[in-house]
């Protein structure tokens, strides 16, 4: 089975992932994204906005594959499913909006302290996308949601409010105020993406 691991807005897939990773089964294809342009990734010429960073993560769901993705990541993991549903085994969304409305649910902002750090990001990285809450009924991909219960970034709330709207999707909370929870908790995190797998798979 393929494994596409999706970063947040650091950019950096392995840096972000490879706890979790190097738990899951060595038999699993592991590959791992980053956004050129962001985070300490240097920019590539083929990607000049969010649309290109999509079709970097559609083109490899040419054959079944588990996306999984850690925040700003989730929302390309679910516009890329929406692409090729067909080729998306399972999803697993942790701390994301995964494209949905975060207005109603008081986050904080990611954007002042992510342009001090990184004052040469493109401005693209800033645009707020659309609310893509009434597409996620027809998203019919088994979904593991991993959330903490206190980020202030993405809210618990929100993992519930996504929970309700993706049709086949578990909701798993982790008891922890850190954004990064699925990477801090790989020994918890890790077993139940396996669990999750292996049955998306055997349930065809």
């Amino acid at each position: 089975m393929r494994l596409l691991f999706l970063p947040g807005v650091g950019a950096d897939g392995r840096g972000f992932w490879q706890p979790v990773a190097d738990r899951l089964p060595a038999a699993w294809d592991k590959i791992f994204f980053d956004w050129p342009g962001l985070g300490r990734i240097p920019p590539a010429p083929d990607v000049n906005s969010f649309d290109d960073l999509v079709a970097r993560v559609a083109a490899r769901l040419d054959a079944p594959a588990v996306l999984l993705a850690q925040s700003m990541g989730g929302v390309i993991a679910v516009r890329a499913a929406q692409r090729r549903p067909e080729n998306v085994a399972a999803l697993v969304l942790t701390a994301t909006s995964g494209g949905i409305d975060l207005a109603p649910f008081g986050v904080s902002d990611w954007r002042p302290a992510y342009r001090v750090e990184h004052p040469a990001a493109p401005a693209w990285v800033y645009d707020r996308g659309p609310d893509l809450s009434a597409t996620l009924a027809a998203l019919d991909v088994p979904a593991l949601l991993v959330w903490a219960t206190r980020d202030a970034l993405s809210p618990a709330p929100v993992g519930r409010h996504l929970a309700g709207l993706l049709p086949r999707a578990r909701l798993l909370e982790l008891d922890s105020d850190d954004h990064w929870a699925a990477r801090l908790q790989a020994d918890v995190v890790a077993p139940a993406i396996e669990q999750h797998v292996r049955a998306a798979l055997s349930a065809g």
